[in-house]
Parts: C-alpha cells; structure tokens; sequence
C-alpha cells in the first residue's frame, strides 16, 4: 500500500482501535494450484488479538475458497470510513483556484500466513468470541437482551459448527493509513471537516469526526 508519510499511522493501540471499530475485512489470496494463479477474495467479519499478531475468522464450508489457501499468504484489507473532498470546501481555492478533488479514508492492510482449523472447540471458540465482540458493539441499537451462543440449542450450534472452516492469518506485516486531509493547511483542513460534517450522508459524517480527532 503506498502510505505517505503524512498519512501512516505507526501506533499500534491506534492500529487496534481503528480494526476492532471495523471488524470486517476481505481477504485476499491467490491461487498457487492454478496454471495462472488468479486472485480470490471473501468478506469476513474477524478478531485480532492484543499484540496484532493473529486474525481469526471463519469461513462458510461451501465457499471454495478456503480450499486451496492453507499456509499460503494472505491479505486482509480492512477499510474504514471513507469520503468524497470537494474544493469547494478549500477556503484557498479562492487565492488562485489550484485545487482539485481527492478522497479522505482510513483503511489497514494485514499481511500474513493462512492457517486453516477444523477443530469443532477452536471453530466454537471463534463464533463465541465474535459474537460477544459484535454483540457487545450492537448493545446499544434495537431492542431486546443481548444474544450468546448458549441461546440456541445445543445440536443446532452443532450442526452449524459443521457448516464453517475455522481460519487464523499469521499477521507478519501491517500497514495503516489515515488520509485525512493532514497535508493541507489549517483552514482548508477544517473546511473539508465543516464540510464533511454537514453531509446527510452518515459515512461523510463519520470521516469529519475521524478529522476531528486527528492531529
């Protein structure tokens, strides 16, 4: 991923933050048995752990994918919010008119080893860890009590145990990037933010508040 300078972000408790607010990526791999490997991806909701060293997910069995990427590299790329910057925003776009569109976002890139699991108590283990996560982060919206696996009967949880492949990416490299207008000066920088914030759009509104809270 081409990062800039301006845009990296090296923290890794940012990094966390940024990946546990998301929880949702696609992975992407390519195909090593084919006589012109072609590249897959598959949408996956996913844990990380403390130290940003292993990914855990699932995949549905019936999805091929999973089938040919055991110890194979993979790449998780786990967009955030993202927005259209109008030069209408720039307050300097009135000085001499050299401005031009450009796209605020925060997205990371993990690249790592592919392990796969089969094992009916880690797969358990995964969908009981995402569901408290998401669960958790759903809490707020809606009513009712908050869902556990205990909820549904025990041969159902079972049964669709069956129906999914355990997957853990080996995380060896990460990238992160913020793009939020950071090379542009104060007031076109907060112009963009007002601008942002001022959409109907909840995804504009999202970015100016990612803005706001970045240096």
């Amino acid at each position: 991923m081409y990062v800039p300078a301006a845009f990296a972000v090296a923290d890794r408790t940012e990094i966390l933050d940024l990946l546990r607010q998301v929880a949702f990526g696609h992975l992407v791999t390519h195909d090593p048995i084919e006589r012109s490997p072609s590249l897959s991806s598959t949408a996956l909701p996913f844990l990380v752990d403390d130290d940003l060293t292993s990914l855990r997910a699932h995949f549905a069995r019936g999805n091929p994918h999973w089938r040919t990427i055991d110890g194979v590299e993979g790449l998780m790329i786990v967009p955030s919010a993202d927005a259209y910057v109008s030069p209408r925003w720039y307050p300097s776009k009135v000085v001499d008119g050299k401005v031009v569109p450009t796209w605020n976002y925060e997205l990371v890139h993990l690249h790592g080893t592919i392990e796969l699991h089969d094992d009916a108590a880690w797969k358990r283990h995964v969908v009981e860890d995402l569901t408290v996560h998401n669960e958790r982060r759903a809490s707020t919206v809606g009513p009712g009590e908050t869902w556990a696996v205990e909820d549904a009967p025990v041969e159902f949880v079972d049964q669709q145990l069956k129906a999914i492949v355990g997957i853990e990416v080996h995380v060896t490299r990460v990238e992160a990037k913020r793009k939020l207008s950071q090379n542009k000066v104060e007031a076109d920088r907060d112009g963009v933010a007002d601008g942002l914030a001022a959409s109907s759009d909840p995804r504009d509104r999202r970015v100016a508040s990612s803005m706001h809270r970045t240096p």
